[in-house]
């Protein structure tokens, strides 16, 4: 064989090597993907920052997560927070979240009166309808002792102070689920906050305008109503 052809022949089993190669990490990088889930950008500080310093592009980054992890009330780019300070001290890296952030609405402190508390949590609901302003019901479902469900109207005409959609916390029926700041009392945050561990599910339900009409905090239903 000639060296000419040899030469040519070592040059095309390198090119299809180099193609396999390529489709190998290509079909690692797509599964990859696929376990992992689409990704979010997710606004975090560039370098350490003291309270009240202002953000601007160069203090802050962006850095792509799986959206199933991207924490709640995050921000995606710098021009949403652009100008505004910062209300807590934050270090280089950090995630930075609404209640990082000084919109000048508030003097100091959360978006709340004395004596009340923000309850963020996940829960079933519209993203939609569920926004700054409007108040909810909140219904509550743990699984009784045989496996059966049972649903309590646990907290009734409460105001929603932030909200935005929960993608990563979609169930299985697919279900839109909301992540949520709630205005409530200190006893009410205690309970939001076990029930986010214990409750098979939370939902919010949003009520009409000006409706404050009560149907009675704690009735509950268990399957016994599918009889």
């Amino acid at each position: 064989m000639s060296r000419r052809r040899r030469g040519v022949l070592l040059g095309g089993l390198s090119l299809l090597l180099g193609g396999l190669a390529a489709s190998d990490i290509g079909g690692r990088e797509a599964a990859l993907r696929q376990q992992v889930g689409p990704l979010a950008p997710v606004l975090v500080t560039r370098v350490a920052l003291p309270a009240g310093a202002r953000l601007s592009r160069g203090r802050l980054a962006v850095r792509k997560v799986p959206q199933r992890w991207a924490p709640a009330g995050s921000f995606a780019s710098p021009e949403q927070v652009d100008g505004l300070r910062l209300a807590v001290a934050a270090p280089a890296g950090a995630d930075l979240v609404a209640g990082m952030v000084d919109d000048g609405r508030t003097a100091a402190g959360a978006p709340v009166r004395a004596g009340e508390r923000v309850a963020d949590i996940v829960a079933v609901g519209s993203p939609r309808l569920i926004v700054a302003g409007v108040h909810v019901d909140v219904l509550v479902t743990r699984a009784d002792g045989d496996g059966a469900g049972r649903t309590s109207l646990a907290l009734e005409d409460v105001e929603v102070l932030a909200a935005r959609s929960a993608p990563e916390a979609r169930s299985d029926d697919g279900a839109e689920h909301v992540a949520a700041s709630l205005r409530v009392t200190v006893r009410q945050a205690v309970y939001l906050g076990a029930a986010q561990s214990f409750a098979r599910e939370i939902r919010l339900l949003p009520r009409a305008a000006g409706d404050d009409r009560r149907a009675g905090r704690g009735l509950s239903v268990g399957s016994e109503l599918l009889r």
